[in-house]
């Protein structure tokens, strides 16, 4: 029997065992986990460089975008932008560039409301899909974990079968020293 053929022989026996299922019928996920455990082999990744190289610039600048427009140095740069703004309009009074109730100023409110939003939502979407990511792969490894923690049970229990075996044959061989001794004992 070639190597092929001993990993086949020890997935499809950790199929039966540790997922009550035949070789075919486990899905992708279960056959890695089966065969990174079989073989010895980590699974764990870090998702984060993964996510990282599957992100274009655009993708990190709406992230960058997102990250400014929810931190208090946005809202406070923006209080002060705005504090600035009225004040410099209600002090240049007649010659206001943008005169009360500022119809410019809420028009370019407006416009960066309607930009941000959607950078915002494209942020989170990634935020969903890296967080989907990570939830698969801590899947895998608590499958795999699992997968272990079964197989050492599997040898524990193989270790203390062939420990009380070993104990009964050593008791067997005293009994039959005991019953020699005494049987040898009593013709005398």
């Amino acid at each position: 029997m070639n190597s092929d053929d001993d990993i086949e022989s020890k997935l499809a026996h950790g199929a039966n065992r540790y997922f009550g299922k035949e070789l075919d019928a486990l899905s992708s996920v279960e056959k890695t986990v089966l065969k990174k455990a079989v073989s010895r082999r980590t699974l764990a990744r870090n998702t984060e460089a993964v996510y990282r190289e599957k992100t274009g610039f655009g993708d990190r600048m709406a992230d960058g975008i997102a990250s400014f427009g929810g931190s208090w140095a946005f809202i406070l740069s923006f209080l002060a932008f705005l504090a600035v703004w009225v004040s410099a309009n209600i002090a240049l009074a007649m010659g206001a560039f943008d005169p009360y109730p500022f119809i410019f100023l809420n028009l370019m409110l407006s416009m960066i409301a309607a930009l941000q939003a959607p950078i915002i939502m494209m942020s989170q979407n990634r935020q969903a899909e890296k967080d989907r990511l990570a939830a698969a792969h801590d899947y895998e490894i608590n499958l795999k974990a699992e997968v272990e923690i079964m197989a050492l049970h599997d040898k524990l229990d193989q270790m203390r079968a062939q420990e009380l075996r070993a104990l009964v044959d050593k008791q067997q061989e005293q009994l039959a020293l005991l019953t020699r001794a005494v049987l040898g004992k009593g013709s005398e």
